[in-house]
């Protein structure tokens, strides 16, 4: 197995303590809680119908963060 990629995020620290208690939740790490969440966003758009799951075309089409 390939050695994991290490690099650094920088997340607004409310968003972090919403997905560290949600990690405690699910008994995974901080680490472990973005990389299952990125797994399931992969998985989601990869079986997202044809045209769908397609990044907006700009800015102005994107939707608000929350």
């Amino acid at each position: 197995m390939p050695p994991r990629k290490k690099f650094l995020l920088r997340i607004d620290p409310a968003l972090y303590r919403q997905v560290e208690a949600w990690a405690q939740q699910e008994l995974r790490s901080v680490n472990g809680q973005i990389e299952f969440l990125l797994k399931e966003a992969v998985t989601r758009r990869r079986r997202a119908a044809p045209g769908q799951g397609q990044p907006p075309s700009s800015a102005k089409d994107r939707p608000e963060p929350p």
